[in-house]
């Protein structure tokens, strides 16, 4: 399964922001997150963490999970071969 060019440069530009690798650094560690924990992690707005996880989402570098009103993300174990490589270099 091939990733095209177009996919390949969002899932590129999303991951080169140093909060989004803050984000995934985190996730990998914790293992699932909701955004308020996240963003209190990475000393961000709890605004601008929704924002870069929205980022993060749109790519399927992360997935999320509604348990009554909390949301929580994640880092799917089944990501694209290509971006599983892409986060074993950066995380």
């Amino acid at each position: 399964m091939n990733m095209n060019e177009k996919e390949l440069e969002k899932v590129l530009k999303a991951l080169a922001n140093r909060r989004r690798v803050a984000i995934l650094k985190y996730l990998k560690q914790v293992g699932r997150a909701s955004v308020g924990d996240i963003a209190e992690h990475i000393k961000l707005s709890f605004k601008a963490t929704s924002r870069h996880l929205s980022v993060l989402f749109v790519v399927n570098i992360i997935e999320k999970e509604q348990i009554s009103s909390n949301i929580f993300y994640f880092i799917p174990k089944a990501n694209h071969p290509m971006v599983s490589r892409l986060l074993s270099l950066i995380i």
